[in-house]
């Protein structure tokens, strides 16, 4: 079995998000296709970015509509995701992004080396340790005065067992105002948040509520 270009043993194989993201493919696309809070999300990053931007979105997924959106309108997007098979389907499907298949909390990140970062729900299969470590470091990787946008399905939950899509999952979370008091401790500024249902497109899904918050590193 190989991993971003490494051959690793059954012992060593990919963490539980990418043998489940591995498994839902294309279909994780098609179900989340039709969130307009998250396009949202989107037109308010691009209204704020500079030409020519450096982006990185962690979790990037197939790509789309993310790493999409961003290199349409001309920045530069470098996607990080922890599933094979994501990462394959987002080189195929946006090819004027750059993708790595890579666990982000192992990725060198120098200091105020992006414009942007966007974390699109791939914080949940992580401790609250884990996201307030992470969401803490990307900040230092945004330049002052960039941007940091997150979503998350904002529930208190922690290390519980659920169904997503049909794959067997272990979900944490935080409330609404315990995430954003997590960017919050992270050093940025909430600059807009949105609250949404959403039901996935897909005949397992159920109803969940998302959480959109638009941050930024404050100038130095």
């Amino acid at each position: 079995m190989t991993t971003g270009g490494r051959r690793v043993s059954d012992a060593q194989r990919e963490p539980e998000a990418a043998v489940v993201f591995d498994a839902l493919g294309a279909d994780y696309e098609k179900a989340f296709a039709g969130s307009e809070p998250h396009r949202r999300s989107l037109e308010g990053l691009l209204a704020r970015l500079r030409p020519g931007s450096r982006v990185l979105d962690v979790g990037s997924g197939t790509g789309r509509p993310t790493a999409a959106t961003l290199a349409a309108a001309g920045h530069d997007v470098l996607g990080v995701d922890v599933s094979p098979v994501m990462v394959e389907l987002a080189a195929r499907q946006v090819p004027e992004a750059a993708f790595r298949c890579a666990d982000i909390r192992e990725v060198p990140l120098e200091e105020a080396s992006f414009d942007a970062v966007c974390v699109y729900f791939s914080l949940l299969q992580l401790s609250r340790e884990e996201q307030s470590a992470l969401v803490a470091r990307l900040a230092r990787t945004v330049r002052p005065g960039g941007d940091l946008v997150l979503a998350t399905v904002p529930v208190d939950v922690e290390g519980v067992d659920a169904v997503f899509m049909g794959q067997p999952v272990r979900v944490t979370s935080y409330s609404a105002a315990d995430f954003t008091a997590m960017a919050k401790g992270a050093g940025l500024e909430v600059l807009a948040e949105e609250s949404a249902m959403f039901t996935p497109a897909h005949p397992d899904a159920a109803p969940e509520p998302h959480l959109f918050l638009h941050c930024l590193r404050p100038a130095l």
